[in-house]
């Protein structure tokens, strides 16, 4: 049998700065001298393994080859095949007492992990999935040597000169993990094999000035609890279990469906719970007070927990103070099981400058803009993306389907709506830099708010985006395909605003400020509302709801149920945040958590029960919903009742049954006020805010009213009913 005749093989030179500097993981491209390599009749083998005393490559299927040290640690041989050959590294250290051998997958015989499809979406801005290419993601390769089994590490610094991965599988110690850069993506990337779930690691990064910075990974999809910041390699095992409501949800008409939300934060919701914890405990509260969605405060990593979450450091993980990201899946899947919606508050608008984060990422400006006066954000002391930065759009739009996609979430509710629109917001007149037009409009923002908006709709039918914006921007909820932002859904601000500065004044005085109840009518159906009484209304000195309201503990309690009842009744959607269902009485504070204690007294117990029978009525009454968003849902029997601080309108659903809603702001009973009817006959009292289960006073209309054909307010029937002081009715004809 012929052998194949051996030849002298002559190595390749190469220089020693090359060596030097791939063998301090200061290069570029360390593969393309470590790893495997063609020559001549075969394969050099070159890796590096500084302090080793022995290097030898294992073979599939023939003798095992030497290395010999090249330089600075780097060791090189000859394979004499013809086909790549799979390979594994064995290496001999000198021990206390005998030599150590170790037997190593070297990440650099791989290929790269990244595929020409990622890189140029990447590049275009057009990778919706972006978290399954950049970030760290497990990831098998096969070989005749068997499965290698590791991480794939990627992360976007188009300005770094050398990137490396650091963790605690090298001690923090990047040298022997240097990336290489694939091309003008500007996208690094390494495998390492033996990387598994649970590894913690940053990334080392030498900037164009020649300095190692430190960083987090972006697209980290789980981090350490803080105070403590590294990213750790995750793997989702959950199996979700809402098939049925997600099906449902992309049949759903959310502008015609009813609306309830219960907004929390999550930590101080009840002191000490995790997610799984508020499974248990949040799901059969919210049940019980029928609210149809929850909106969670963000639940994005942020370093700094007084900032609520609105100092997002890890855009792509979860909150660790809480659990996994897959204890948050088990929590949402709960909430859906029980046919309870999942909004979370998103924020794109800005991000802190914490030195191990996003900011200066590969030590000059990248995902915020270069000039301060677009860059960063005066009143928050944070940057601000850039957002026509094409790389950076990506980040953010895929972040939002990431939310949505991986965690079945059903609404974003997009935080800071107008800082981002404006260029001159919350900046005086010299420190802003206008559009290409002259004009203050952000135009990379507004587009990269309907790319969000259009391709998280498009991907996920029945989602909802909703936007929180404080200003009369036109279009914020109209289609994107004609000029519109996109969203489903804006908060309404100026209602929010109007009727608390109404409510909080005497009384006696409300006469004077009837058109701040009123006005919102003039504008309720320019845009898709949705009425927030959020955690912006209570901090910050603003008190809680109770507090807000004048008069002794009665008046107050009494107060807020006539003002709950009319923002249930009112067109748009409803918010409410956690401990104002209750009538708390301090201003939310994140580190006391909520009151829960004062539900000892029966008086705010009875303004919980309120809250759960408004949901109730509520849900129960399509006219009070279905037509929420058109001008057929509303009629007003008389809005300009200011002497007596009343308000009186009609509710319509699309049969056109109606809802009669009478409101007393004023502190004493209307008894035989005439009330104009669209129809004759009895009417049921089905809610009465002055019940005595609610803490009231017991006024009422003993559970019925007759209409008859004397008519008033426009209406061709009317009827006498009794208004109790700062209380609520609604009447509903009887069957």
């Amino acid at each position: 049998m012929a052998t194949r005749k051996k030849t002298q093989i002559t190595l390749p030179e190469l220089s020693g700065d090359f060596i030097e500097r791939v063998a301090n993981g200061a290069h570029h491209d360390p593969h393309s001298l470590l790893g495997i390599h063609p020559h001549e009749t075969g394969w050099v083998i070159r890796t590096l393994k500084p302090l080793a005393k022995t290097v030898t490559a294992i073979l599939d299927g023939a003798d095992p080859v030497t290395l010999e040290h090249l330089s600075h640690g780097v060791w090189q041989g000859f394979v004499d095949a013809k086909k790549v050959p799979d390979y594994r590294i064995v290496a001999t250290y000198d021990g206390d007492d005998a030599d150590v051998e170790w037997r190593i997958d070297d990440p650099y015989r791989h290929v790269p992990t990244l595929g020409e499809l990622d890189l140029h979406l990447i590049r275009e801005g057009r990778h919706e999935e972006l978290w399954r290419a950049l970030g760290s993601n497990l990831h098998s390769v096969k070989g005749s040597l068997g499965e290698s089994h590791g991480t794939r590490f990627a992360v976007w610094a188009p300005n770094a000169q050398a990137v490396r991965v650091v963790g605690e599988f090298n001690h923090w110690y990047g040298v022997a993990h240097s990336m290489r850069v694939m091309g003008a993506s500007g996208v690094w990337e390494l495998f390492i094999p033996g990387i598994g779930a649970g590894t913690k690691y940053k990334y080392e990064i030498l900037t164009q000035d020649g300095n190692w910075i430190t960083k987090i990974d972006p697209l980290a999809r789980a981090t350490e609890v803080p105070p403590s910041t590294a990213s750790i390699v995750s793997e989702s095992t959950y199996k979700w279990k809402d098939k049925k409501w997600i099906d449902a949800r992309t049949k759903r008409d959310a502008l015609k469906a009813p609306m309830s939300i219960y907004e929390l934060h999550a930590g101080s919701w009840r002191l000490g719970l995790d997610y799984r914890g508020l499974a248990d405990e949040l799901i059969p509260y919210v049940k019980e007070m029928g609210f149809t969605h929850v909106e969670f405060m963000p639940l994005a990593e942020h370093p700094y927990a007084p900032s609520w979450g609105y100092q997002v450091t890890g855009y792509y993980a979860p909150t660790s103070r809480f659990g996994s990201a897959d204890d948050l899946k088990y929590l949402i899947d709960r909430l859906h099981a029980e046919n309870i919606g999942v909004i979370l508050d998103w924020v794109p608008a800005h991000f802190p400058k914490d030195e191990w984060a996003l900011g200066r990422f590969d030590g000059r400006a990248l995902y915020e803009a270069e000039d301060p006066r677009r860059g960063e954000h005066p009143d928050w002391g944070t940057f601000i993306f850039d957002f026509g930065r094409t790389e950076v759009k990506n980040f953010l739009v895929a972040n939002a389907l990431y939310w949505l996609e991986e965690f079945h979430i059903d609404g974003l509710r997009v935080d800071a709506v107008a800082s981002m629109l404006y260029l001159d917001y919350s900046r005086e007149s010299d420190n802003w830099l206008p559009n290409q037009f002259g004009g203050r409009e952000n135009l990379d923002a507004i587009s990269f708010m309907q790319e969000v908006n259009a391709t998280a709709y498009r991907r996920n039918p029945g989602i909802m985006m909703i936007a929180e914006e404080s200003t009369s921007w036109g279009g914020v909820s109209a289609p994107t395909d004609g000029g519109g932002l996109g969203f489903g859904f804006k908060w309404n601000m100026g209602w929010m605003n109007d009727t608390l500065q109404y409510i909080e004044k005497d009384p006696a005085y409300r006469k004077y400020h009837h058109g701040e109840l009123t006005f919102s009518m003039l504008y309720a159906y320019d845009e898709k509302f949705i009425l927030p009484i959020s955690h912006d209304e209570v901090v910050h000195g603003k008190g809680s709801l109770l507090s807000k309201m004048p008069g002794d503990r009665w008046q107050q309690l009494a107060n807020v149920r006539a003002y709950l009842a009319f923002m249930w009744a009112h067109p748009g959607k409803q918010l409410l945040f956690m401990g104002s269902e209750f009538g708390q009485q301090s201003e939310w504070n994140q580190e006391r958590g909520l009151e829960w204690w004062i539900l000892d007294q029966p008086i705010h117990r009875g303004l919980q029960q309120l809250v759960a029978t408004l949901n109730r009525v509520y849900l129960e009454n399509p006219s009070m919903w279905q037509l929420d968003h058109d001008h057929r849902g509303f009629v007003w029997i008389d809005g300009g009742n200011a002497d007596g601080n009343l308000l009186s309108f009609l509710r319509y659903d699309e049969k056109g049954e109606p809802i009669a809603v009478v409101i007393n702001f004023a502190g004493h009973p209307h008894h035989d006020f005439k009330l104009g009817l669209p129809k004759s006959g009895k009417w049921n009292e089905i809610l009465n805010t002055d019940a005595t289960e609610f803490g009231g006073s017991g006024v009422g209309n003993f559970g019925q009213i007759e209409a008859t054909g004397d008519g008033t307010h426009g209406q061709p029937h009317s009827a006498s009913i009794s208004v109790p002081p700062l209380g609520a009715v609604w009447f509903k004809p009887a069957k």
